[in-house]
């Protein structure tokens, strides 16, 4: 997909960069599959600011989205692929052909009238989902499950995708859109093809105004506060802190490790992503 740029007729729309939106073929989104949103705001329940530059932001509805996949061996057509507030990539309503409307992540490739199916005898091609037993290794894919019937929560973000690389016994091992080799279960499913929206990573939103039609709010400096606000606030003049770099809260902010235990899962990673 393109990217659009601008003439510098003002400050704002001299960096902007936006993608052209030719891949969006439906501007309204299915009234059936939507959900309200309500904001937090950054805070928990007792209405305390747990997570900061929080807040504001254009109003959404939530689009529900099929990572599951389990309408097996039911044909579907794809009727349209729209944007999501929601998330980075684009999602496809599909048609099938027992009447049933739904979203799904839309792959790179994928054209209205197309069709898609899921199950152990769909077709090898993007969008299909199958279990990784069934898919040939080197293919590209998303939307993994960790969990048998849970649904996909691996690889869901624009242009991210996986790739299966060898079977094992019970297990795959499936190289991460980090780097990480990790092994899942031959019975996950996962969706074929590479998430839509691979430009997005080069968009510019040219302004902060447009981060606060996100809900993001400007990002305020430890050292910038008080001493009530911050360990690392107050001082004459513009003080850099006089102490290592730490949260609100006093916890160390660089190179610490602020992991309790070692995870079951840890078995499951083959390779880390660093080194």
């Amino acid at each position: 997909m393109a990217l659009k740029k601008y003439k510098p007729m003002t400050a704002g729309l001299r960096f902007r960069i936006d993608l052209a939106g030719s891949d969006i073929t439906k501007q309204t989104p299915e009234k059936s599959l939507l959900e309200p949103v309500k904001k937090s705001g950054g805070r928990n329940n007792r209405g305390r600011i747990t997570a900061f530059q929080r807040g504001g932001g254009h109003k959404r509805k939530y689009r529900v989205i099929d990572f599951k996949r389990k309408k097996e061996n039911i044909p579907a057509i794809v009727h349209a692929i729209e944007y999501d507030p929601n998330r980075t990539a684009r999602i496809a309503l599909l048609f099938y052909a027992d009447g049933e409307k739904c979203y799904i992540l839309a792959p790179n490739g994928l054209n209205v009238g197309d069709r898609v199916m899921s199950g152990q005898d769909a077709e090898i091609k993007v969008g299909n989902a199958l279990p990784l037993d069934r898919i040939p290794m080197g293919m590209e894919i998303h939307n993994i499950e960790l969990i048998p019937g849970k649904g996909g929560q691996v690889a869901r973000g624009a242009g991210s995708a996986a790739q299966l690389i060898a079977k094992e016994g019970e297990s795959a091992l499936v190289k991460m859109p980090s780097g990480e080799i990790r092994k899942f279960r031959l019975n996950c499913y996962a969706t074929i093809g590479q998430v839509s929206n691979v430009e997005w990573n080069n968009v510019s939103l040219g302004k902060a105004g447009r981060s606060r039609w996100l809900g993001r709010k400007p990002h305020v400096r430890g050292v910038a506060m008080n001493p009530v606000d911050h360990p690392m606030g107050g001082g004459e003049g513009k003080s850099s802190g006089g102490r290592h770099p730490c949260s609100p809260w006093g916890q160390l902010a660089k190179g610490l490790k602020t992991r309790k235990k070692t995870k079951k899962s840890d078995a499951l990673i083959i390779k880390r992503r660093t080194k």
